[in-house]
């Protein structure tokens, strides 16, 4: 066959395989349900208006200079919007009138609100402050009423309890439910019928931007490549997505094309991350970034606690004055949730990053342990199991050629040649290994290129690594290139075809990128545990090496033998003398 003839038969074959795909889709389609999403109008605005009513009328910003949290309807004509630098909304709105955020007034709102939607579904879930999905399904049958009724009766007990409004819409799934939500905003509802042809009329104009989980990079390319904006060209162009994406997102796409969304109460899942971030004006100041970083320590403490939480894997995020986005992660050896084991961690995280000039700055912690109060380490050695691996770690160093460094007594140099390759570290009480150079004041330099490093805390005796994280979809960068000593080490993590995870076979598109992130979190977290006195020694011998005193220096001359007579005048009558014998 030739080349044209095979791409016709791929085209046919994927052509077939989408055709498939919608058909069953279009089967799973349920309309027995009617979802409801309610949405807060500018809630953080809204709520500091009704604390302070001489805000009213006014256009209002909750945020600061460097970031807007929420704008008020009057702001947003002028373009003012979330998310945006404060500089930017006055110049934009000369009359914007800025107000701090106050989140404990915002969560004691937001409590009144659900209340309310408890009344309607006890097993609502919330995805914000501001946000909620309700089943409305069994309220609709018993009472004999319609969504609308419903959605109506809602909002305004809502305004009763809280003084705010909210919008709302209705719908035969969650993904439809949300779009209707923002139709008729501020203050209003729209309501999609269970019919088929309702709801494929109602989606086959819609953008796609407008779907939860397509943002502008998906949104982009999607046009770009296949001239795709709508949710009905996601149906026409089926065969494409079949051939360019995972199965995952090809049905994700070809579902929001027929307008499908969940439709069952999603089971509670446990957290899998939590996080504290703040932003503020840019500042080099390092007395003020590490007070800073105390307060969110503090912050996420008090969170995991709230929870009973421990976590594992710290993870920094800075975003620099230039807008670069950095994170850097470190893996604990205990379970922790204490300020001051948070601290210990992220200051070493932020230490290596100096000197730098910041506008935001955030923690998150993640691997959490499977018992919330489980506060034994789940890699603590016993005796017996540290006395075992000291002999493989001495068995392999030897099979290497490598020789031991015992750090307990003198200091010993590897003399053997192969030990700027691998040197293995034995203390006394445990093994520590060392992938960074160390600097003064426990200081660490990250290097440009993938790194990772492990530090030994003699007062908490823990022992910690860090890993540079910039991109996390690249995470295979990480792991080194270099022959492994232990024959268990796992394999590289990376995207195959950019949305399925080479260790795991877990399918997640670029679109999710928080979700990605916290995925090779958890891949990092267990990499670094299992790279543990294996992998992480040769630097440390090169710069040992490289401190080692040179011994091919140039040898000094030896010194002349001095006469007695050497340092003493000769009188000029010897001198005469000998030149008389010599003639």
């Amino acid at each position: 066959l030739t080349l044209a003839s095979q791409q016709c038969l791929v085209c046919i074959d994927t052509s077939l395989v989408a055709e498939k795909k919608i058909l069953e889709l279009e089967a799973s389609r349920d309309l027995s349900k009617i979802w409801l999403h309610t949405d807060m109008d500018a809630f953080y605005a809204a709520v500091e208006t009704l604390e302070n009513p001489s805000l009213k009328g006014k256009p209002l910003a909750v945020g600061s200079m460097s970031m807007i949290a929420t704008a008020s309807y009057e702001a947003r004509k002028f373009g003012v919007r979330a998310a945006m630098p404060g500089f930017i909304g006055c110049k934009l709105c000369p009359d914007l009138v800025f107000v701090r955020p106050n989140f404990g007034r915002y969560t004691h709102y937001s409590g009144l609100a659900r209340k309310v939607f408890q009344r309607y579904d006890p097993n609502f879930f919330a995805t914000s402050l501001d946000e909620a999905y309700l089943d409305i399904t069994e309220v609709c049958s018993e009472r004999g009423i319609t969504g609308e009724e419903v959605a109506s009766e809602l909002r305004d007990a809502v305004h009763q309890e809280t003084g705010l409004t909210c919008s709302a819409g209705v719908a035969p799934n969650r993904m439809i439910a949300k779009v209707c939500s923002d139709i008729n905003k501020p203050n209003g509802q729209f309501i999609l019928p269970n019919d088929r042809d309702a709801v494929t009329t109602f989606v086959s104009t819609l953008p796609i931007r407008k779907i939860g989980g397509i943002g502008k990079v998906t949104e982009q390319m999607l046009h770009q490549v296949l001239g795709i904006s709508t949710c009905q060209e996601m149906l026409q162009k089926g065969a494409f997505l079949c051939a360019l994406f995972s199965e995952g997102s090809t049905d994700f796409f070809l579902s929001v094309g027929l307008g499908l969304g969940g439709t069952e109460t999603p089971e509670h899942r446990l957290r899998k991350s939590m996080s504290c971030e703040r932003t503020f004006s840019a500042t080099n100041d390092s007395h003020l970034l590490f007070e800073k970083l105390d307060n969110l320590a503090e912050n996420l403490a008090d969170d995991m606690q709230k929870e009973c939480l421990k976590g594992r894997t710290l993870t920094l995020k800075l975003k620099t004055a230039a807008f670069e986005v950095r994170t850097r992660a470190a893996t604990a050896q205990n379970y922790i949730s204490s300020k001051e084991d948070i601290l210990i961690y992220a200051k070493k995280l932020l230490k290596a990053e100096m000197p730098l000039s910041l506008r935001l700055m955030g923690l998150r912690m993640s691997h959490f342990s499977g018992e919330k109060d489980d506060s034994t380490s789940p890699t603590q050695k016993t005796l017996d199991r540290f006395f075992h691996s000291s002999d493989i770690n001495s068995n392999t160093n030897g099979t290497n050629g490598a020789s031991c460094i015992d750090v307990s007594g003198g200091h010993n140099d590897c003399n053997d040649a192969t030990t700027k390759d691998e040197c293995s570290i034995h203390d006394a009480e445990k093994d520590v290994s060392i992938d960074q150079q160390p600097s003064h004041e426990e200081n660490s330099s990250v290097a440009e290129g993938a790194s990772s490093v492990n530090y030994d805390n003699e007062a908490a005796s823990s022992s910690w690594k860090v890993t540079q994280t910039e991109k996390f979809d690249e995470l295979g960068d990480l792991t080194s290139s270099k022959a492994c000593a232990s024959s268990s080490k796992p394999g590289q993590h990376f995207w195959v075809d950019g949305y399925i995870c080479s260790l795991c076979g877990f399918e997640l598109p670029p679109c999710f990128e928080e979700e990605r992130q916290e995925h090779s979190d958890f891949h990092l977290a267990e990499m670094l545990q299992q790279e543990e006195a294996v992998d992480s020694t040769a630097r440390l011998s090169k710069e040992r090496l490289a401190e080692r005193p040179c011994s091919t220096s140039t040898p000094t001359p030896k010194k002349k033998l001095k006469s007695s007579k050497e340092g003493k005048h000769i009188p000029i009558d010897s001198f005469f003398l000998k030149c008389n014998k010599n003639s």
